[in-house]
Formats: structure tokens, C-alpha cells, sequence
């Protein structure tokens, strides 16, 4: 995908999952977790920037990005922690630092809180994590997923960018963009758009959003200011809620801080991973 490739493959319970390692053999692992309806590639400048300290392990979420995309796949937010706890288990990670993007981060806090996952540390950007999340697209197109799973693929694809356009503040650069949109374009892409947003359901977090109490390590809690997806306010919420949480407001970013202000959120992961 333009100048990021996950070049290996793990056959996991819900479809085959693509992912990568960045830096030295024995240096701190850390693993990045993505968001809907991204992919790794949301993670790549960071990834680099932490690989100069770090063992850095990125991943496709089973339908997302270059991983599996099949009909009748299981996508949820409750597949999508198991399968984090099975790779886990693959690269031999005991307790790494994991930093979590969107519904990266409800992946990464069912994993810890209901299956048991341990982490050295956690940082969470801009996650789905507290009730009531999705924005009125999100429900409409949840509702309604098999009308729009039949839209012709030229209204699809202005749909999806306008869609992934609205999370950045700053507005993307348009390979970005590009980059972005095109794993869910064509014949196997766009089911599996609509597909992965009829399976988000508000109840996986439910289950886990009275236990962040019990969250015993470093937490760190990163939100752009400026995120119109979820909004700041919900990130003062999730910090009151966990134990010694720090949280890190990012001025004029939006839902995709990754790319609205990569230097800020790479030095703010760099200081709490150190």
C-alpha cells in the first residue's frame, strides 16, 4: 500500500491477518493497534519513529486494510480481542506497551480486562470506549447496511472518502487519502465497509466500561482537540475514570491525530513508553 507493506501473515480464527515488526531484535516491544475504517497504515510515520527504540509490531485487523475480507466474517469487537490475544500469543509478547487508535482501543481493553492480556504500559488515542459512540453516519449506515452495501460503486467510493476525509482536521493529503479509501473499494472492499460497521456494537464496550477502574498500570489517554467523531469531552471522561491516567489534549487535530499532528503524538507516546 504506496510505501507501507505488512509482509507477513498469520492465519487467525476469523480470516488471514497481515502484520509486520519494526526495529531491533530485544528492544522494548510495543504493538499499535488501529481504528475504523483505517489500517495500519494510519500508524506508519509513528511506527518508524518508535522503531528507532523500540520492537514495533503493526497489524490489519481481520477485514481491514491488506488482511482477510470475506463474506460472512465475524469483524466485531469481540472477534476482534481475540484475535489480538491470539497474535500476542504468536509473537511471544508477555506484557508489551500497547497503543490503541479508535476501536483499536475497545480491542485493546477487552483484551486486557476480559481475556486477560497484561501490558507494561497503555495509550489510548481518540478510543471507543464510553457509551454512546458512533456518529449519525455511522448509525444510519449500520441500520441500513444491506441498502447500502448495494450503492452503485460510483456513489460508494465519494462516500467513503468524504467519510474518512471528516476525521482529519487538518485535511489529508490526497495519496493519503488515496491510501486510506482504497482497501474498501472494488468487490471484496465494499461489503466489507459496511460489513464491519453493522457488527459495531455499542454493547462490546458496554461490558468493559464499568471495569476501567480496575485498570492497574501506566495509562495514557491522547485526544485531538479538535475530533468531531468523538468529541475532547469524552476524553477528560475516560481519564476520570482510570486510575492515575494522564491525559494529553492535542491542539488542532482531529480524530486522526496520526496525521494531523504526528510530531506531538509521537513525542507524547516517546515520553510515556520511556
Amino acid at each position: 500500500m504506496h510505501d507501507w507493506t505488512l509482509g507477513r501473515t498469520y492465519r487467525s480464527r476469523t480470516g488471514d491477518v497481515r502484520w509486520e515488526v519494526l526495529g531491533e531484535e530485544g528492544a522494548a516491544p510495543v504493538v499499535l493497534l488501529h481504528g475504523t475504517p483505517f489500517s495500519s497504515y494510519v500508524w506508519r510515520g509513528v511506527a518508524r519513529a518508535l522503531a528507532m527504540s523500540h520492537r514495533v509490531y503493526v497489524w490489519d485487523m481481520p477485514g481491514y486494510g491488506t488482511s482477510e475480507m470475506s463474506e460472512g466474517q465475524d469483524v466485531s469487537l469481540a472477534a476482534q480481542g481475540g484475535v489480538f490475544v491470539e497474535l500476542l500469543a504468536h509473537w511471544g509478547l508477555d506484557e508489551p506497551s500497547v497503543v490503541a487508535h479508535d476501536f483499536g482501543g475497545a480491542v485493546a481493553l477487552r483484551a486486557h480486562l476480559l481475556h486477560g492480556a497484561s501490558y507494561r504500559r497503555l495509550a489510548l488515542v481518540d478510543p471507543v470506549a464510553l457509551a454512546p459512540w458512533g456518529s449519525p453516519f455511522f448509525r444510519l449506515v449500520g441500520a441500513n447496511a444491506e441498502v447500502f452495501e448495494q450503492l452503485p460503486p460510483a456513489l460508494h467510493g465519494p462516500l467513503v472518502r468524504e467519510y474518512v476525509t471528516s476525521a482529519s482536521f487538518k485535511g489529508l493529503h490526497p495519496a493519503t487519502l488515496d491510501a486510506l479509501v482504497s482497501p474498501w473499494l472494488g468487490d471484496a472492499g465494499q461489503p466489507a465497509f459496511y460489513r464491519q460497521i453493522a457488527q459495531a456494537d455499542q454493547r462490546h464496550t458496554d461490558d468493559v466500561q464499568g471495569r476501567y477502574g480496575e485498570l492497574d498500570l501506566p495509562v495514557l489517554v491522547c485526544w485531538g482537540a479538535e475530533d468531531t467523531w468523538i468529541p475532547a469531552a469524552k476524553g477528560r471522561e475516560l481519564a476520570a475514570l482510570v486510575p492515575g491516567a494522564r491525559l494529553h489534549t492535542v491542539a488542532g487535530a482531529g480524530h486522526l491525530v496520526q496525521e494531523d499532528a504526528p510530531a506531538e503524538l509521537t513525542a507524547a507516546l516517546t515520553a510515556f513508553l520511556s
